[in-house]
């Protein structure tokens, strides 16, 4: 079983023994899964490009618009690689809400992470696509070093396995792409995923929405965060494949109204209520004796 440790120790690049791992337990040909890989990072930027331009709302009306919205704002901050990450993820978790095509990273519901964080810094680097491959690869193998300790469900760990997982990998993947180390791209992941322990699952109405789109936002800069301080040779001070064990152990410790069931967090708000009680056709008192509230 591949672990952290195994891919820290790896020889440079890491990309590389984890493309030949795979090789090796596949059969597949390296230029096949490189070729795969770039078309779906070429799938990412579509569904970037489409979100950006759209400001459709989402079955239910409650997300569709942020990220155009982002994207065509003045940037108050003057910090352009911070609103296009965001951008990014955002409109790629809005395009999922929209029933749009993308690319499951790992799961649908924080398929903007990798993107946002990854080729939001290659654009803002004026990279090519093609730069993105290697650490792609990488990024598969983080998330499979993860998946074999723990599940990447929301629905069996809360989000921290989702978008903690999806953080980890991008981290990896921006260090790879910055040139740094094995050992820098793992302690990036590290850092990523012990930083997000214990963040429940919470979807309004059980739809990938809120608050999924922004959550995506938010992890994408997480990553890039990670990979800078790892960059910066700081490490995480309790060893990577021990945080995927306390993420694993806090996720079963986890009730199941945090794990994408809907009964907890911002799902039991009154708006989080109404708003399920609207989508589910019932009329204007909700579970709870919650009165619908109006949406914008």
């Amino acid at each position: 079983m591949t672990t952290l440790n195994d891919l820290m120790n790896a020889p440079a690049p890491a990309s590389a023994w984890v493309l030949a791992q795979d090789c090796q337990e596949t059969g597949l040909n390296p230029d096949d899964i490189r070729a795969e890989m770039l078309r779906r990072i070429r799938e990412m930027r579509a569904s970037i490009e489409r979100g950006l331009e759209s400001d459709a709302k989402s079955i239910t009306g409650m997300v569709g618009w942020n990220a155009k919205g982002l994207w065509d704002a003045p940037d108050a901050l003057n910090a352009p690689l911070l609103k296009r990450v965001q951008a990014y993820a955002m409109a790629v978790n809005e395009e999922n809400a929209r029933m749009g095509r993308i690319v499951a990273a790992p799961t649908a519901g924080s398929a903007g992470t990798i993107p946002g964080a990854l080729i939001g810094v290659a654009d803002h680097l004026g990279l090519p696509d093609e730069r993105l491959v290697d650490p792609m690869i990488l990024a598969a193998g983080i998330g499979k070093a993860i998946s074999k300790r723990m599940f990447i469900s929301g629905a069996a760990g809360g989000c921290q396995a989702e978008i903690g997982s999806s953080a980890a990998m991008a981290a990896a993947a921006v260090v790879e792409l910055l040139g740094g180390t094995p050992r820098a791209a793992v302690h990036a992941a590290s850092l990523a995923l012990m930083n997000t322990i214990g963040l429940v699952c919470d979807p309004v109405g059980g739809y990938v929405e809120v608050p999924c789109v922004s959550r995506n936002a938010f992890f994408a800069v997480h990553a890039v965060s990670a990979a800078q301080l790892a960059l910066a040779q700081l490490e995480s001070f309790i060893p990577p494949d021990e945080v995927i064990g306390a993420m694993a152990s806090v996720g079963r410790m986890m009730p199941v109204a945090l794990r994408e069931t809907a009964d907890g967090g911002l799902a039991q708000t009154p708006t989080g209520l109404a708003v399920t009680a609207r989508m589910e056709g019932k009329d204007k008192e909700g579970p709870g004796g919650m009165i619908e509230l109006p949406l914008a």
